[in-house]
């Protein structure tokens, strides 16, 4: 990871009544489930303690990439911004919500979301107006 940059993520430090509630995993994260202004579930991302103090100074969804090992500001480099209207602390203390106003795909494919390409299991249709019973 690149050197500290004032107002990068790195410097971001979490309010440390909010760092105490945190139940982070081995490797400092929690999952951060995003989900649209309308209901519908985004993408799951992780977060630290900084990537999550980011988020809650600037409304700009930031998280961690495990596989890069660096900070990622949703929208930075695709333009597929989302503005954080809310965040939640699961009843664990161990998963994170954020609500956002989507612009553009939320996934890194450019779909709208992470789950509309590979269904495993369809909603089934209402058996209603078409029984005859």
């Amino acid at each position: 990871m690149s050197p500290s940059i004032p107002g990068q993520p790195d410097t971001f430090e979490l309010d440390a009544a909010i760092a105490g509630r945190l139940k982070l995993n081995d490797a400092g994260l929690l999952p951060a489930v995003v989900q649209s202004t309308e209901g519908e579930v985004l993408m799951l991302a992780w977060m630290d303690t900084h990537a999550l103090a980011h988020t809650l100074a600037t409304r700009q969804a930031t998280y961690f990439s495990r596989s890069r090992n660096e900070y990622w500001i949703k929208g930075a480099t695709s333009g597929h911004t989302q503005r954080v209207e809310s965040v939640a602390l699961d009843c664990d203390g161990d998963t994170i919500l954020l609500v956002v106003t989507q612009t553009g795909g939320a996934c890194h494919t450019g779909d709208r979301t992470c789950f509309d390409a590979d269904i495993l299991l369809a909603a089934e249709t209402p058996q209603g107006s078409n029984h005859h019973g």
